[in-house]
């Protein structure tokens, strides 16, 4: 359980805009306020669930989970209707929040493949949880989000789990794309001016 703990942790810390150097309290503090009216907003977005999280430079981030039980059948990358709805929700809150990068993650849960070992699934998952956050991203973009925002599109497979793989209710948890509003170089750098 620790582990699974300790690897969602460790794999929030590649989302952040690469920065030299500190950000001071003050600009901090600006940062914060932001994303908190984006958090806010994100909240109103149907079947997700939001929380503040810490990027890489240890700023106030948003991390949105889309459930795949809401965005995907068991095996697939095809966006159901009720996804389609709450990412078109999501999107508004995007373009609300332009100057915000934003990370998509896909993940799935660690059943096999029939017929695959265990290293043959893993990859096979791996390539799965990537053509979700693929189908997330591009259905955002299609929604006028702007590519320019969104900083990367990962897929992680069986990594991270967050729930118990060896019950059904949490492989459908383990199953999930999360979406990471970040702090961009221009918001630091005008929170930084602000705050001198």
């Amino acid at each position: 359980m620790l582990g699974g703990i300790i690897g969602a942790i460790a794999g929030n810390t590649a989302i952040g805009a690469a920065i030299g150097g500190a950000v001071g309290a003050g600009a901090g503090a600006i940062i914060g306020k932001k994303m908190d009216k984006a958090k806010a907003e994100a909240e109103k977005v149907q079947n997700a669930q939001v929380e503040t999280v810490q990027d890489a430079n240890g700023l106030e981030a948003v991390k949105v989970t889309f459930d795949s039980g809401i965005l995907f059948a068991t095996g697939k990358a095809d966006l159901s209707a009720t996804a389609k709805n709450s990412l078109a929700e999501f999107a508004t809150v995007l373009k609300n929040n332009k100057d915000c990068d934003v990370a998509i993650q896909g993940y799935t849960d660690n059943q096999g493949f029939r017929g695959k070992s265990a290293a043959e699934s893993a990859e096979m998952n791996k390539a799965l949880s990537l053509d979700r956050a693929a189908a997330v991203s591009s259905y955002l973009k299609g929604l006028a989000v702007s590519s320019s925002q969104i900083k990367s599109v990962e897929g992680f497979g069986e990594q991270n789990p967050v729930a118990d793989n060896s019950t059904a209710a949490g492989q459908a948890q383990n199953r999930r794309v999360e979406v990471y509003m970040y702090a961009s170089q221009k918001m630091i750098q005008e929170a930084q001016q602000q705050a001198n």
